[in-house]
């Protein structure tokens, strides 16, 4: 069963998907699910949805909403910071332990990419109610990206950040406060801390977040407690039904094996 959810926290409303498990008695785990930069709750290829999905079917929950200016959120791109998206990610966690059907004793979170980024740092700030984690490509690194993106940036593109305080990606308007506000963060050692089960599953071929990036996240960020599953020739989000089957597939007997024991 899945339906649409939404909820208000300092006058912004965030909009997203709840999944439940069809014919439960009682409270089930839940898996909060956050998309990565430029994203959205679906991600490509819906593969969000059938990670959903399919944690229903092995009686788990899940929320996936989009982060503030992105989706169907409220706001603009150009309002969204990674500190805003730690905050909406708060927020998500709180709206998991007020839903009456959660087993707030077995929350987890999975992110991709920018999202996995926002999970390391939540996990290990409430490292005492999520009881598993699992990262896909997780972009730990991004304040380095940004900065190499902005060295490498065209005049005509510096030109527009100084005299309107953004830059075209795609068609998204991403300003200078994101870049200002990313810049100053450390997202491996904001992310150390957390101890309990984490999974990572990454692709060799990620040409957006290297695969070299997991391994200093091995190294340096958890050191024992984390295992990786390395998806050979994947690309960033898993663009193949063969790499999507194994991500998915992998993420959900993670927690079955985490979060219902």
């Amino acid at each position: 069963m899945q339906k649409h959810v939404e909820f208000t926290y300092n006058g912004k409303t965030l909009r997203g998907m709840m999944h439940l498990p069809d014919g439960i008695h009682g409270k089930v785990p839940m898996v909060a699910i956050f998309h990565g930069f430029t994203g959205n709750k679906m991600e490509p290829h819906f593969i969000f949805v059938k990670l959903s999905r399919q944690l229903e079917k092995v009686g788990i929950g899940s929320v996936r909403f989009d982060f503030y200016g992105s989706g169907e959120s409220d706001g603009d791109f150009s309002e969204m910071t990674f500190s805003g998206e730690l905050e909406d990610a708060r927020q998500i966690i709180k709206f998991i332990k007020n839903e009456p059907m959660a087993d707030v004793e077995n929350i987890g979170i999975l992110g991709l990419s920018m999202g996995g980024a926002v999970a390391g740092v939540i996990a290990s700030e409430l490292k005492e109610e999520i009881k598993a984690l699992a990262l896909w490509a997780p972009a730990f690194n991004m304040p380095e990206l940004i900065l190499e993106q902005s060295k490498s940036a065209d005049e005509k593109m510096l030109g527009m950040l100084e005299r309107e305080g953004i830059i075209d990606i795609g068609g998204l308007a991403l300003s200078k406060e994101f870049i200002d506000d990313l810049i100053k963060l450390n997202i491996f050692e904001f992310s150390k801390g957390y101890d309990k089960p984490v999974l990572i599953v990454h692709g060799t071929e990620d040409a957006a977040v290297k695969y070299e990036v997991s391994d200093k996240i091995l190294e340096e960020v958890y050191r024992g407690n984390a295992k990786r599953i390395t998806i050979e020739g994947a690309d960033h989000t898993f663009n193949k039904l063969e790499w999507e089957k194994k991500a998915i597939e992998e993420s959900i007997n993670f927690f079955k094996e985490n979060l219902k024991g």
